[in-house]
């Protein structure tokens, strides 16, 4: 027992080491920075320890300005996508005859370049001197004056980035969905068949319970990477994001260490750590709510 025992240990090693090295010494090393007043990323020197830094950061209008985007953010494209996502999925899953070349068409944005996707939609929103763009134009159909998406007001800019956030995370939620659907036992719905159940019922009591540990799967992942949201925004906004009034959190945590005004290692430890506290509490959240809504 004790030789199975260090067989498993053996095969883990790599991982562990692999997990050691990239992912818990930084954390530790990031966490360390956040408590050091006056880092100097040179000299290695700082004048203190204490709470300033994340004083600091909490008060920086900047970084109020990002925590606010990406809660909007967060809080706008991840239900609406998990739940577009649902419906395509039921519908492709509905499907006979050319279900594979739809299911090929929606995935299309998720291999597609970020930066590229982005400069289309710039282009598609942004009013010039020559064109009021595609979108704009259709909004003329209905007798809407041309709005600036890209620089105009800021919920036309948060509008865009949430259109478009919302498109590019589609194609990975759809695939998953329409697998966790075909996986789905269909004597469930044959009895359901023989009973008479209506369709919105057989939904409720059969299809959203088995497949009720993919979505929860899908809102965790999405309200991570909803929370890591920044090469979107640069695509549509450009990099100076504090002047558009468009920056997130990680955008935030960049511009600290590598912006015009970076060299703040401290600062951006320090809101690298809040940012994990923010999705850490999120994500006990949502386990502590699973367990009497998902069904294993």
């Amino acid at each position: 027992m004790k030789k199975n025992n260090w067989k498993g240990w053996l095969y883990l090693l790599p991982a562990i080491l692999f997990l050691g090295v990239f992912m818990v010494y930084p954390l530790v090393d990031v966490f360390i920075y956040s408590f050091e007043e006056g880092y100097n990323s040179s000299s290695q020197t700082f004048w203190g320890t204490g709470w300033y830094n994340y004083l600091y950061v909490l008060h920086d209008p900047y970084f109020i300005q990002a925590l606010k985007n990406t809660f909007i953010l967060v809080l706008i494209t991840v239900p609406l996508s998990t739940l577009l996502a649902l419906l395509i999925s039921l519908g492709l899953s509905s499907i006979k005859k050319l279900r594979n070349m739809f299911q090929t068409i929606y995935f299309l944005p998720y291999v597609t370049n970020t930066l590229a996707v982005g400069l289309v939609f710039m282009i598609l929103f942004q009013t010039t001197e020559y064109t009021d763009g595609m979108f704009n134009f259709v909004l003329s159909l209905f007798g809407i004056a041309p709005i600036d998406f890209i620089e105009g007001p800021y919920w036309a800019k948060m509008f865009v980035l949430c259109f478009y956030t919302v498109w590019v995370v589609l194609p990975f939620k759809i695939l998953i969905l329409t697998s966790a659907l075909a996986s789905v036992n269909k004597n469930y719905y044959n009895a359901a068949l023989v009973d008479g159940t209506r369709p919105f019922r057989v939904f409720r009591k059969i299809t959203l319970p088995m497949i009720s540990p993919t979505v929860f799967y899908l809102i965790i992942t999405g309200f991570i990477g909803a929370f890591k949201a920044y090469s979107d925004a640069v695509a549509l906004f450009g990099t100076n994001l504090n002047v558009a009034e468009m920056n997130t959190i990680v955008g935030y945590i960049y511009d600290m260490l590598y912006g015009d005004g970076g060299g703040y290692p401290s600062y951006a430890s320090a809101a690298a750590i809040i940012l994990f506290v923010i999705v850490l509490t999120i994500t006990c959240i949502n386990l502590l709510i699973s367990k009497k809504h998902v069904h294993y």
